[in-house]
């Protein structure tokens, strides 16, 4: 069906609040982070913004097809300032009953310790136009840690949700595995295997592997294979090729 499988029923309100507080943290960490650097001296550049718009002939999730397996074109802005970060994200979707954009909301912080990139944060997403009673909005925790070696970088992440997308969800927990490599200059290949667990019946399995190619300092062309273990669930979840085009500014 979508993105997990079924409609909720209630906290759509509460995941609103939720994201909104999220936001809200983020940007007071990386103000308070502003202010001590302006009382303590010079150390290190002020708050960073960026941006990135992208088009990709499907809209794929943890494996799964967010707009039926059609093109999307999505954009997002992003605000650090040393290890905290805040931004925004948004892209069309398409769930075959009236909802047709996705807005995430986020923000953490990250840092280093003994070589890994350490990442705490959390992620709100919220839909337009969804049917009432949906209630599709829902709020994850995020920790993810990675390690490069060389031209090699492996990682790994969790998300947890208290109340999950769907009527039949409720707590719900995805782990992944991730790994890339820069064989050669403006070249990255990667992949990922990831597990998804929620409360109902419809865990499933989900793995990627592609490359990324460097078209200038601000373009990347991205050729990507997807699959799930799950091929029964839907059409969206099965195997598929996609190929994307990202400008960064």
């Amino acid at each position: 069906m979508i993105r997990k499988s079924r409609l909720k029923s209630s906290g759509r309100n509460d995941a609103l609040f939720a994201g909104a507080c999220i936001a809200a943290l983020a940007i007071w960490g990386i103000a308070s982070n502003v202010e001590a650097q302006e009382t303590s001296g010079p150390q290190v550049a002020g708050p960073q913004i960026s941006g990135n718009v992208a088009i990709t002939s499907d809209y794929i999730f943890r494996g799964v097809s967010q707009t039926q397996e059609e093109p999307a074109i999505s954009a997002g802005v992003d605000l650090t300032n040393g290890g905290f970060y805040a931004g925004a994200w948004a892209s069309n979707v398409d769930f075959a009953d009236g909802a047709n954009a996705e807005i995430d909301l986020y923000g953490g912080w990250r840092t280093e310790a003994s070589g890994w990139t350490l990442d705490a944060g959390a992620v709100g997403y919220f839909y337009t136009a969804q049917p009432d009673g949906a209630d599709y909005d829902y709020v994850e925790l995020k920790a993810a840690a990675s390690r490069a070696f060389g031209p090699v970088t492996v990682g790994g992440a969790a998300y947890w949700s208290p109340d999950f997308f769907g009527a039949a969800e409720e707590e719900a927990t995805y782990v992944e595995a991730n790994a890339a490599w820069a064989p050669a200059d403006k070249w990255i290949v990667s992949g990922a295997v990831g597990r998804q667990f929620v409360s109902s019946d419809f865990d499933y399995t989900t793995w990627n592997l592609g490359a990324a190619y460097q078209l200038t300092d601000n373009l990347a062309l991205d050729a990507r294979y997807y699959d799930t273990d799950q091929h029964d669930f839907g059409d969206i979840y099965g195997a598929r090729a996609v190929a994307s085009l990202k400008a960064t500014f």
